[in-house]
Parts: structure tokens; sequence; C-alpha cells
């Protein structure tokens, strides 16, 4: 990416190294937590003796500087292009993005989002997308205009069970109108063979295993300065080990 800064890690960043206009690129980690997410809600309603000194800190020192509260894993990509306008990426919206966009796009002054990219369709990936609607403009009819995801065909398959009406095309009749969020769904496929761009920036999709069963993506991107970001792993395929 063009004028790329050092990443920044949405839970250890100082309050001086908040986004600034005229900045360049940046990688800000929303979270790197479990699906789960970090503390273990039996930690804490149920504390062991010693209690655990992991989930036991996560609610004793301020989110910016404390490693061990993380929501689940999702990476926003600040994409300063060579004209100077920023774009907002987000790879995944998990179970804790509206804590995500509450307690780190605050803090670092992100004010959208342009684009969303899906790495799979389990939950701690896409359960955030009804929220989108909440970093979206607000329209009682629906009319703004959408925000452009990026998604295998699979994970649209299993995203339209989940949420029927963040796909429906039209009001049946006699549908009321209800504020959700807009959405324009693009499918990309699952060849590194075959890169797709958002805006503006990019991908090259890197399928690995997700376990032995289950096929997930991770992404290639940047210009000057490469980025491989992979969120779920057990085992590269030889083609994208080596391809």
């Amino acid at each position: 990416m063009e004028n790329q800064k050092p990443l920044q890690n949405g839970n250890n960043v100082a309050g001086d190294d908040r986004r600034r206009v005229g900045d360049g690129s940046a990688l800000i980690f929303l979270g790197t937590g479990c699906s789960s997410a970090v503390p273990n809600a039996m930690c804490l309603i149920q504390p062991s003796d010693p209690p655990c000194h992991v989930c036991s800190q996560s609610l004793s020192i301020p989110p910016e500087h404390n490693p061990n509260y993380r929501c689940n894993t999702s990476l926003l990509i600040d994409y300063c292009s060579t004209n100077g306008m920023h774009n907002y990426i987000i790879i995944d919206v998990g179970k804790t993005f509206k804590e995500q966009v509450l307690r780190w796009f605050t803090f670092h002054k992100i004010p959208r989002i342009d684009s969303i990219v899906l790495t799979h369709e389990h939950a701690d990936a896409v359960l955030g997308l009804d929220d989108i609607r909440v970093v979206q403009p607000h329209s009682p009819t629906n009319d703004i205009d959408p925000t452009a995801i990026y998604l295998t065909q699979y994970a649209m398959d299993s995203v339209a069970a989940k949420f029927p009406y963040l796909v429906q095309k039209k009001l049946r009749e006699g549908q009321e109108v209800r504020r959700v969020a807009q959405l324009d769904w693009r499918i990309i496929e699952e060849d590194y063979d075959k890169p797709f761009v958002a805006s503006g920036l990019k991908f090259v999709p890197l399928p690995v295993m997700h376990g032995e069963d289950y096929i997930c993506l991770g992404f290639l991107f940047g210009e000057k300065s490469k980025v491989a970001y992979i969120s779920d792993v057990s085992r590269f395929p030889s083609n994208t080990e080596y391809g």
C-alpha cells in the first residue's frame, strides 16, 4: 500500500497515535480473539481460586493498553491511495462487530466502511452483518448507497440463509419497509490466479484449510508493501503455499 504506516493494534495504541487527516495507509487489528472472544465469561462469573490471570486482567486495564481483552478476529485497512483519499476496508464482521465500532472506530477516528471482505461464513466472521447499518447513513426507507461486500458463493449461500432480509432484492407485496443494512453482494472466486479489487485495493485470495473439511480464505494485498492476512488456518494447501 502507498505510504504505509507501521501496523497498529487496536488493543495497544497510545492516544497520540490516533488517525489524522493526511496520514498514510494503516492496518488496525480490531480483534485478535477466538470465536468466543476474551475474556471467557465463565472465568468471571464463576472465578477459580486463584482466578484466571488473563480473564481477570481483561477488566482491570483500559482496552487500548490491554492485551487480554480481545474481540473476534477482524482487520481494518485504512487505505490511502496515491491521490491522498482514504478508503476503509474491513475484513470480517463477527459477533463483536458493534463493540469494535464503538471501541476502536471512535478511538482511531474511522468515519465509515467503504468495503467488506469476508474470509468465510462462520459466526465469528459474519454475525455482525446486521449491524453494518450502524455505520451507514440513516434512512428509514433504505435509500442509500449499499456497501460493497466480497465473499465466496459458499459464504453467500450461508449468509442468505442466516440473513434473508439482507439479500432480499425487493419487498413482497404488502411488506413493510424496515431499516436494514444495505449491501452490494459481490462473489469472489477461491482462486489465487483471480484477484479482485475492493475500494481501489487489489486482493489476491489465498485458500487455506480451516480444519480438514473446510476452506477459508486469506488475502494478499498491498502495493509497495505486501501483506498476507490469514485469520483461520490449520493447513496450507500446496497451491497456496507454493503458488
